[in-house]
């Protein structure tokens, strides 16, 4: 019944969402693994959800979009991916398709929850694989997450059935256990590139067993080492041979000769020391396919570059405590509150399981530790994998305390039916949710960004929204616009420029005053992914109160506001696209027309004082960098450091 109540869940939530950031590019790519066997169109990714939520396409028969040859593997798989899903019919026909990958990503959800209903059952009894079950059926981020095709659950469902299965083999050794431990260990290598976490969990798990081993080991120390290790080599083995599998046993990343774009030579020189020569050696002598080998570069490449967005802050770079901060404002205060329990009973020895404490709670401590030094910082969905340990490890105490005691039953009961409460109250947007301490779900944005509140999953409660008042012209600041376009759901609104809309050389005029409604999303009314808010175009409507909040993520503005910021982007964008065209004449228009239309706007000023340089007159350029340089001088800290530096490297010359 719980199992049935989650699938409910997911399937009548996901249903009245638009299609979220990542996931086009994966459905794409999985079709194409599919019917190609090509693994380069999104090989920062492993191939098995893709794959797995590609299953029930192969029998529609879909058009796939001819090659952009836009150079970047990324921005190949983004737009093809779109082009796949909205270019083979209608809203409608998108909508099945959507719908019929995500369904299909979904049964490693169900999973998951069967998975750790039959690990706490086998630990602590029924009650707690009871308890731990609904902990996970009513965890509001599993269930945002869980009908994603996206990584995220895939890895949560298999990093927990190989430390399951490595519990098992190390309290009943057989080879059936070791064999069955290899292949789910392959499984989690092929969902997502932290597989490889795997190893400093089974590391740090031999370590306990031999350090604090059962009474029937004691005296046997050497031989368990012995053993354990044994096992360890061999089943990584297996899991790499099972990783083999899903690339087809083929080294390279695309069929007959097709090639990367960089080549995984090329794009591991971003990376410095060692690393790229670890790789590439790997790489000559086939240990592992190219296209996960690429993946492990990109994961390596981007760890450092992303901004963060925490606690209303912007900053350049990611900061050591989003993860633990994203962890207590995204779980449910109930959930928090059985966490320590969990801790009180372990510290009090009402829980005296040592062995499983040890598998519970050694995999999400590591995975939190190494997620803070990561840079990653873009949302919680990183760390899920620490909810089905815990929740485990949390029913394992409910029934130890309530086993003591029977006031600790009616404790614990209260706090699993505030849970599923809380969670229930966030229905259908539990992307968004946030705990009561930190407001709910519609106050998140004002602590976290990005998957933590806005994905792309609003585009239709927005056209309902728009239709309910008769809208037909607006304009619209879209998180993810342009890697999917929000008129592909009927929204009739213009667009305005956002950081994604100049990464993709997205060319948007947008008049220097304009009339609402004006429409902007979360993600992009923070500015995190300019790096400082200084760069945000749309800052001042930070101090506006919106007219209204659409599914807590899209903020709606009535009235006439000063775009002249927003309107200069659209020649900034210009200009540098005719620089890398070597069009330097007409870059030097749009580049001074950017900075008449708004002289306080960094990026206007460094792209006029580069398309001086790109000329050859560095005296010409030197104005335009020392207002840049003075502008720059206003960020936070961490941006400021950051551009202060870029720019006096461009005024030196260099």
């Amino acid at each position: 019944m719980l199992l049935l109540v989650f699938l409910g869940e997911l399937t009548f939530s996901i249903r009245q969402q638009s299609l979220s950031w990542d996931e086009g590019d994966h459905i794409f790519a999985g079709y194409m693994s599919w019917k190609k066997v090509d693994f380069g169109i999104n090989p920062e990714h492993p191939p098995l959800v893709k794959a797995l939520a590609a299953i029930p396409l192969l029998p529609m028969h879909l058009k796939v979009p001819d090659r952009k040859g836009l150079g970047s593997f990324k921005d190949e798989a983004y737009f093809d991916g779109r082009d796949f899903i909205f270019g083979n019919g209608g809203e409608a026909e998108a909508d099945r398709i959507i719908f019929r990958a995500r369904m299909a990503a979904a049964t490693l959800s169900l999973l998951l929850g069967l998975l750790v209903f039959l690990a706490a059952r086998e630990m602590f009894g029924d009650g707690a694989a009871l308890f731990a079950l609904a902990l996970v059926v009513f965890e509001p981020n599993m269930i945002a997450h869980g009908a994603y095709v996206t990584t995220d659950m895939g890895i949560s469902c298999f990093m927990f059935a190989s430390i399951y299965a490595f519990y098992r083999y190390v309290k009943a050794p057989s080879v059936g256990r070791l064999i069955v431990l290899g292949l789910v260990s392959g499984l989690a290598l092929a969902s997502k590139h932290s597989g490889v976490l795997l190893l400093p969990f089974g590391l740090a798990l031999i370590i306990t067993e031999i350090l604090w081993p059962s009474p029937e080991m004691r005296t046997n120390k050497r031989k368990v080492a012995l053993r354990l290790t044994g096992a360890f080599l061999a089943a990584s083995t297996i899991a790499i041979v099972v990783l083999w599998a899903f690339y087809g046993f083929r080294y390279a990343a695309r069929p007959g000769g097709m090639s990367l774009s960089p080549s995984l030579a090329e794009y591991a020189r971003g990376l410095k020391g060692v690393e790229p020569h670890a790789y590439l050696a790997l790489a000559r002598l086939h240990i592992l396919p190219e296209s996960y080998l690429y993946g492990l570069v990109d994961v390596r490449l981007i760890s450092d570059s992303f901004s963060t967005y925490i606690f209303g802050k912007v900053y350049a770079r990611g900061v050591w405590f989003y993860f633990p901060a994203a962890f207590i404002i995204k779980s449910t205060a109930a959930f928090m509150g059985l966490l320590m329990l969990a801790g009180f009973a372990i510290v009090t020895r009402k829980l005296r399981a040592r062995r499983e404490i040890f598998f519970l709670t050694i995999p999400p401590v590591l995975y939190l530790l190494i997620a803070t030094g990561t840079g990653l910082d873009i949302g919680a969905r990183h760390i899920l994998p620490m909810y089905p340990f815990l929740s485990v490890l949390i029913g394992g105490a409910a029934l130890a305390l309530a086993h003591r005691n029977r006031r600790w039953a009616y404790v614990v009961g209260l706090l699993l039916a505030w849970h599923a409460v809380s969670s229930a109250r966030a229905y259908p947007n539990y992307l968004a949710y946030s705990n009561e301490f930190w407001g709910g779900p519609a106050n998140t944005y004002k602590y976290l960004t990005d998957s933590n509140t806005d994905w792309g999953q609003q585009l239709k409660a927005v056209k309902k929204y728009l239709d309910n008042r008769g809208v037909k012209d607006c304009w619209f600041a879209y998180f993810v616009e342009p890697s999917i376009h929000f008129s592909a759901y009927g929204i009739p609104c213009k667009p305005l420029p956002t950081a994604d809309s100049g990464w993709a050389h997205y060319q948007i005029d947008t008049p220097q005053t304009i009339t609402g409604p004006v429409l902007i999303s979360a993600g992009t009314l923070t500015g995190y992914e300019w790096g400082s808010n200084v760069l945000n175009p749309y800052r001042e409507f930070q101090k506006l109160k919106p007219v209204a909040f659409i599914q807590d993520g899209v903020f709606v503005y009535d009235g006439t506001f000063d775009m002249r910021f927003a309107s200069a982007l659209g020649h900034v964008t210009r200009a540098r696209d005719l620089i890398a065209a070597g069009q330097l004449a007409s870059a030097l228009v749009e580049a001074q027309t950017a900075v008449a239309i708004d002289p306080d706007q960094l990026q206007a000023q460094m792209v006029l004082g580069d398309t001086f340089t790109a000329l050859g007159q560095p005296l010409a350029a030197k104005p335009a960098y020392q207002q840049a340089l003075a502008i720059a001088k206003t960020m936070e800290p961490s941006a400021e450091a950051i551009w202060v530096k870029t720019i006096q490297k461009k005024l030196a010359g260099r």
